[in-house]
């Protein structure tokens, strides 16, 4: 496959399906389900792990070349900018959960995602920590809010992400944030790589990373907790597992849109051929 460009690069399909999807395509009572016994606790934590170490976008292209130090500063921004309108709708993913859940604990233990994000009082909340960066990068926040830079794809990719939370039963919904599971250790290498290979970054605008390494932990594990105790059924088993694939299929799409307009529209100009992304498929068996 040339340059490396994904199966999914050509049209994000799931994407497109997922973002007119209704929650009867994703069933909750298969008669055929009945009798197919549930995965332990252990089996299912598995398979939830099974996907990101296969899906999560870490290993796309866009990521690899950015951990090597060969992304332009204009490509870094442009990544910045469309990354910014995913940041900008994680309440409103967060918010049509809660809308969904009818258990007043579970709602407790969800809401403060979406102060994390909005903030409130003195904490600035992610959004606004990304506005910082966007800023160490060279970017006006006045862009960023505008979504000047956003491009289609991206902003397609999203939307179904906030469908799917509006559409699916809060459970699954709660499950497709497992991609959370596989951040940290994203968030530590995307910190080493700006730190050592992109000096031209204001390393005061990198507190957005540093806040999610624990964030992120936390709410991982939250998740992890309630997926587990609210989808006990095989069929809700399976619905979680791919929720999660459906998550990640959202975020490599999002990065397919970015790789294509700033590394393959003007390859020159934009970044630096490497071993990683010459003629190699990022197809995940």
């Amino acid at each position: 496959m040339e340059h490396g460009v994904s199966p999914h690069f050509a049209y994000p399909l799931r994407a497109v399906r997922c973002a007119v999807v209704t929650a009867s395509e994703y069933p909750l009572h298969d008669q055929t389900q009945d009798m197919i016994e549930p995965w332990t606790r252990d089996q299912f934590i598995a398979q939830l792990r099974e996907i990101g170490c296969g899906a999560y976008h870490d290993k796309h292209p866009f990521h690899l070349a950015m951990n090597e130090a060969r992304l332009s500063p204009n490509t870094i921004r442009g990544w910045v900018a469309n990354r910014f309108y995913y940041q900008q709708n994680i309440p409103r993913k967060d918010a049509a959960i809660l809308s969904n859940c009818p258990i007043r604990e579970i709602r407790r233990i969800w809401i403060h995602r979406i102060l994390d994000h909005d903030g409130a009082g003195e904490n600035e909340g992610g959004i606004e920590a990304w506005l910082r960066f966007g800023q160490a990068c060279g970017l006006s926040r006045e862009e960023l809010l505008e979504n000047r830079q956003l491009l289609p794809g991206v902003r397609f990719a999203v939307d179904a992400y906030i469908n799917f939370a509006r559409a699916q039963p809060w459970p699954i919904a709660i499950a497709s944030s497992l991609t959370e599971l596989f951040a940290p250790d994203l968030m530590a290498a995307r910190l080493i790589a700006f730190e050592k290979f992109y000096p031209w970054i204001d390393v005061g605008g990198l507190d957005y990373f540093k806040r999610r390494l624990s964030q992120a932990r936390r709410d991982s594990d939250e998740a992890l907790t309630i997926t587990l105790d609210y989808c006990q059924t095989r069929e809700m088993q399976d619905a979680a597992v791919s929720a999660l694939r459906f998550k990640c299929d959202v975020l490599w799409s999002m990065l397919d849109a970015i790789h294509a307009h700033y590394l393959f529209a003007n390859r020159s100009c934009h970044w630096r051929a490497g071993p990683s992304l010459s003629r190699r498929s990022t197809r995940v068996e």
